[in-house]
């Protein structure tokens, strides 16, 4: 009976430490996923105590303390949101890991910003409202500090349901919401409004059609040609050629504007003088990497894979430079009225300031980021490296071609509206395209010649193929479902849509409630 005792209590002491294992692994797993909030409130709280110790004793130091931190937030939130658009197409692609593209990219968006962020902002973010119409220096900082923490709030909430937004449309909205609550609708520039509305359409349309034609041009030149190799030495040089003269043009406009100020011919020039140089150095770098290769698109996908992770960077490195102002313009703006107690058209940024704006973005990117990253990169359509090309040359080029117009632009309309453009290019292609249809039944009969002559299995199979190449090989059944499954998800285009609809309006409204709260406490 002893044993029999004794066998039950090691049976029973078994199955409770085994829950009490389920227990710590469940309690580990949990813990995992507090990480990098605990990592984001120890910098808020980290900022806000230096920020304390810096500015003891100064005139409205309360203020400029609750101002960094919420600008501090922003930051986060911008590394969280808007930074994901440079390197989602490289990782969705495969060109970059994950942890390789965040860190990449933590370095350029920190370069960006401390080497070339603007040395001055509007403290009335482009114009929206009227200086004169917000004239107590009290209520101009509750009104900034309000428009930051709307936008910060309403970026983290487009980052929860996974809808990649304009931190520029959002600070925008936030400016124009307490704008109102304060000075009422006369103080709105509405012309301004206007452009930045249109905008909204302008932005996703124009970045969607021009990579739908750099990959109309990749498929009907390069993919579906017989000798891939030798057409790939022809164009990839030029397409390489393109991309450096667009994003030297690129920096030259929006990302080295502190460092120096260029006309426009300058900056034309600049980017004629890369487009010759990158040209000539590809053609000797593509013959020689291609030297080798097999007549088929896994090749092709290497010789685009440099070229992108090039343009991941330098992505990173323009938006650091010009989109920091998004996080540290308002806090700016707060520092200089709570400091001298006046209103001033234009503000310069201190160092301190700047550093706060370039450490959250990298922060808040290596922490939050991989959610929008996968959802850009993955989930919108498929991409490979040549269609991730198509995107990124976009993204430089619709900034370039919006900035001579002056067409106010959002980069990330831009750069997802690419990675839109190119899915539903992609649609339209596979079913209508006459080159394809015969190069697939040229590609056919070479395989079924292949075939008979060597009794076994045929020389080309489906790794030969990309992938639209690949559903073809597919029974039809199987060959419905790839292509269902490939297709640009409608589910993430209205979400995104109605986000980017949205975002001015919502931050308007936060803006206005968060300014009327801030009225009611003091």
């Amino acid at each position: 009976m002893s044993n029999t005792g004794e066998i039950a209590r090691k049976t029973t002491l078994d199955k409770d430490l085994a829950k009490l294992s389920q227990i710590e692994e469940a309690t580990s797993f949990l813990a995992r996923g507090l990480v990098a909030p605990g990592l984001a409130l120890f910098f808020l709280a980290l900022v806000a105590v230096a920020v304390a110790v810096f500015t003891a004793g100064d005139p409205g130091a309360i203020a400029i303390v609750a101002a960094a931190a919420i600008g501090a937030y922003m930051a986060l939130n911008i590394g969280a949101n808007d930074v994901a658009n440079n390197v989602a197409p490289a990782v969705g692609s495969r060109a970059l890991t994950m942890g390789g593209a965040l860190i990449m990219a933590a370095f350029f968006e920190t370069a960006g910003a401390l080497i070339a962020g603007g040395d001055v902002v509007d403290t009335i973010s482009k114009g929206i409202i009227d200086p004169d119409s917000v004239a107590a220096p009290g209520v101009f900082v509750s009104a900034m500090m309000a428009a930051l923490l709307a936008s910060a709030v309403w970026v983290n909430l487009a980052t929860a349901i996974g809808a990649p937004v304009s931190t520029t449309h959002s600070v925008v909205g936030g400016v124009m919401g307490a704008g109102i609550a304060s000075a009422g609708f006369a103080a709105v520039n509405w012309p301004v409004m206007s452009g930045i509305a249109a905008s909204w359409v302008i932005s996703p349309f124009l970045g969607g059609i021009i990579a739908a034609l750099f990959l109309a041009f990749v498929k009907s030149r390069i993919i579906y040609q017989d000798d891939k190799i030798a057409a790939a030495r022809r164009w990839v040089p030029l397409l390489i050629g393109i991309m450096a003269g667009a994003f030297a043009a690129y920096l030259a406009t929006k990302g080295l504007k502190k460092i120096v100020h260029l006309p426009g011919m300058q900056i034309a020039a600049i980017g004629v003088g890369a487009f010759l140089l990158a040209w000539g150095v590809s053609h000797v770098h593509v013959a020689r990497q291609s030297a080798s290769m097999e007549n088929r698109n896994q090749s092709l996908r290497k010789l685009f894979g440099l070229p992108l992770v090039i343009s991941a960077a330098l992505l990173s490195f323009a938006h650091g430079a010009n989109d920091v102002a998004n996080a540290v313009g308002p806090l700016a703006a707060i520092v200089q009225t709570a400091t001298h107690g006046e209103l001033a058209a234009v503000v310069a940024i201190p160092f301190w300031v700047m550093l706060i704006g370039a450490v959250g973005i990298s922060l808040g990117l290596l922490l939050f980021g991989p959610k929008l990253v996968r959802m850009v990169g993955e989930q919108i359509t498929k991409l490979n490296p040549m269609r991730a090309f198509c995107v990124a040359l976009s993204a430089a080029l619709t900034v370039i071609v919006a900035s001579w117009f002056g067409l106010p632009v959002s980069s990330t309309h831009i750069a997802v509206g690419a990675v839109f453009g190119v899915g539903f290019f992609r649609e339209w292609y596979t079913a209508n395209s006459p080159r394809r249809r015969a190069y697939l039944e040229r590609k056919a009969v070479r395989l079924r010649n292949e075939r008979k002559q060597s009794n076994g299995e045929p020389a080309g199979t489906t790794a030969d193929m990309d992938d639209d190449e690949e559903e073809d090989a597919l029974p039809s059944a199987a060959r419905e479902e790839a292509r269902r499954r490939k297709l640009v998800r409608r589910a993430h285009f209205s979400t995104i849509v109605a986000a980017w609809v949205v975002t001015v309006p919502s931050t308007a409204l936060i803006a206005a409630l968060i300014f009327h709260a801030l009225n009611l406490l003091s």
